[in-house]
């Protein structure tokens, strides 16, 4: 798994990895010996054979706690402002 892991870390840092064809770094892969999961993924262009190698974990959490209605329904408790209200507010 760490040879993996310096794989991912090389190819994300290299250009020249990042950008070869799926041949090429097939290739320099198979030269290296690099794991079945890292070479099936590469092949495949899918990233779940990986999980093979590291562990399937799901790292998805919610990005907010709170959530709040589109349309809030108007309360029945607020009070219309009287007339002398409303005219010195409109004022300001």
């Amino acid at each position: 798994m760490t040879d993996t892991m310096d794989w991912l870390e090389a190819i994300g840092q290299d250009a020249t990895l990042r950008h070869a064809s799926t041949d090429e770094l097939t290739s320099t892969l198979e030269a290296a010996e690099a794991s079945e999961a890292l070479l099936a993924a590469v092949a495949s262009g899918d990233s779940a054979w990986l999980a093979q190698e590291f562990g399937y974990r799901p790292m998805m959490s919610p990005q907010s706690s709170q959530t709040f209605p589109e349309d809030e329904p108007e309360r029945e408790d607020e009070e219309e402002p009287d007339a002398e209200v409303r005219l010195a507010l409109s004022h300001d």
